[in-house]
């Protein structure tokens, strides 16, 4: 698995990471033999760098990765986990709850130190709290040595220069905002990001499900015409003998700057196919014809979390 810097850090992370949400059922029942299998199967295939947060099932994928990881040596591989959301529309980015979740989660996922934590989901809290108490607080715990690098993740792209024209950080994480369909993060950011020497990292090349021959969920939040434009775009790759989804994700692995992209599934299956794919070359005819089916709707999105950080 090729691997690039993670900005100006000292992690070289593969370009497919390994996505623990799935771990936690939070998109169908897993068993454990699964979960255990997953992860193990993600390791094999040099997807060693894992992200997982106490919000996927409430703390379940967490434990359960913990457990998947025990006699794995630590050093094999890179973590990262998150902190501040909770539970659907539970949120709390105080300094008392950041130094309480960083323990719940050492505890859970079996280690004496995170690589990397990051504030999860900051666009659905007033950010100003963000930069004036959350992230002075990780600050306080990566001196400590239980955390190694500090970061936030979001989907809207105003969340990015609004924390970092006030403050540094060394990763952020970006999802659904780098794929087939939209690309406002390299667009928008990444120069930004680049600039300042801040690790970028990507989730969610296949826009949950949307690039994907899979039914789209009910709760997918993309307008209708980007769903009937992404159905006619994997209609268009299925008559040509290619699943959208690898498509989908050697385009989001390709750019250069975007040190990893994240993918999660509890299917040990999927995690195999997928690093197959990655060493794989992209088939750029195919590419132009996708891209010119998705021009109508480039770069559309939805709103993510409190208005005003939209």
């Amino acid at each position: 698995m090729q691997t690039r810097r993670l900005g100006q850090t000292d992690l070289q992370l593969p370009i497919l990471s390994f996505g623990a949400s799935s771990l936690g059922a939070e998109f169908r029942s897993v068993t454990f033999e699964e979960a255990v299998k997953s992860v193990r199967v993600a390791l094999d295939c040099g997807l060693n760098f894992i992200d997982t947060s106490p919000f996927y099932g409430r703390g379940m994928s967490e434990v359960l990765l913990g457990i998947a990881l025990r006699g794995v040596p630590r050093e094999s591989y890179t973590l990262c986990t998150k902190l501040g959301r909770y539970d659907l529309k539970h949120f709390d980015f105080s300094a008392k709850r950041v130094a309480e979740s960083v323990d719940v989660s050492l505890h859970r996922l079996g280690t004496d130190h995170l690589d990397i934590i990051l504030c999860h989901d900051i666009e659905f809290v007033p950010m100003q709290q963000i930069v004036d108490e959350t992230i002075p607080a990780l600050r306080k715990i990566q001196q400590s040595g239980k955390v190694r690098y500090i970061g936030f993740s979001g989907y809207p792209m105003k969340i990015f220069r609004f924390i970092l024209d006030q403050t540094k950080v060394d990763c952020v994480l970006s999802y659904n905002q780098y794929t087939l369909q939209n690309t406002r993060f390299a667009d928008e950011i990444v120069p930004y990001l680049t600039a300042r020497g801040v690790g970028v990292m990507s989730a969610g090349p296949f826009s949950a499900r949307l690039l994907t021959n899979a039914p789209l969920p009910a709760w997918l939040k993309e307008p209708e015409k980007v769903k009937a434009a992404a159905r006619k775009a994997a209609a268009h790759c299925a008559g040509k003998g290619v699943d959208i989804a690898k498509l989908a994700l050697q385009f989001s692995l390709e750019h250069p700057d975007i040190t990893t992209t994240v993918a999660g599934s509890a299917n040990p299956d999927n995690i195999r196919k997928w690093a197959q794919w990655a060493a794989e070359p992209i088939d750029r005819q195919l590419l132009a014809e996708v891209q010119a089916i998705f021009a109508p709707v480039k770069n559309l999105g939805h709103l993510e979390g409190l208005p005003e950080n939209n």
